[in-house]
């Protein structure tokens, strides 16, 4: 049963990899927006204030925590689609395990977030930036950034059926906008009132974008926020991913 589950999950993992091919530029886009927000903020509008060291190296680990958490739409949309022109419908007409839709787009969309994080980290380490928490910080942060990214995802996709329509999921996508930026991506809760500072500092991306500077040695880090940034992605799991793959079996029936 686990082997059909993956052979079906692969097939629709390869179908969504052939999208990019015949949908290149909406790829290329959420691959560079997150350059343009890191160039932006680190030449244009940052300046650090009440950061500890070189604002770049507080930047680049907040704006990759920030990264995982954009780009949703683009699972959301296909999703949406997927549902109101009857694909999903013909997929159950199909010997096909339950779930493989979702997990072939899943899959998809972390390949892409992994795609993502390694350009961003090369656009910062052309800026200047270099971490210094040595190989096990470096994939000990990735892995907590993907994790991240993993559970975010799944909130998207419950979202998304939630949604039902395409022309839904922007309204819906704006959501994500202050979890990104009530956080400390961009800036450090110091250099805020209090009271915003402390929804700051709860905000689960704040909890990873802090263990991530601490893991690569950065300014900003704190040291006991790796099982912060471990709990909150769990938890989002173990309520919306039970949620949407419940609410995908549900439709249409």
């Amino acid at each position: 049963m686990s082997a059909y589950v993956l052979t079906d999950s692969w097939t629709m993992t390869r179908r969504e990899l052939a999208h990019w091919a015949r949908q290149p530029v909406q790829v290329v886009v959420s691959l560079v927006f997150p350059v343009m927000l890191l160039l932006m903020f680190g030449y244009l509008i940052g300046g650090g204030r009440a950061v500890a060291g070189p604002y770049v190296d507080y930047l680049v680990p907040g704006m990759l925590a920030l990264t995982m958490a954009f780009g949703l739409e683009g699972t959301m949309l296909a999703v949406t689609q997927d549902l109101n022109k009857g694909v999903i419908d013909r997929f159950r007409s199909m010997p096909m395990a339950d779930g493989a839709v979702l997990v072939g787009r899943s899959a998809a969309d972390m390949l892409q977030s992994a795609i993502g994080l390694v350009v961003l980290i090369g656009v910062g380490l052309a800026l200047g930036w270099r971490p210094q928490g040595g190989g096990g910080g470096f994939l000990g942060a990735v892995g907590l950034l993907l994790l991240f990214r993993f559970a975010m995802l799944w909130v998207g996709i419950q979202l998304a059926l939630v949604a039902g329509r395409p022309e839904m999921v922007q309204a819906v996508q704006i959501l994500v906008w202050p979890v990104g930026f009530l956080s400390n991506a961009l800036a450090t809760p110091a250099a805020m009132p209090g009271w915003l500072g402390t929804v700051v500092q709860w905000n689960p991306m704040s909890q990873t974008a802090t263990a991530v500077r601490d893991l690569l040695g950065g300014p900003g880090g704190e040291s006991g926020h790796v099982w912060a940034a471990v709990a909150w992605p769990l938890a989002l799991l173990v309520v919306f991913f039970p949620f949407a793959v419940r609410r995908f079996r549900g439709l249409g029936r």
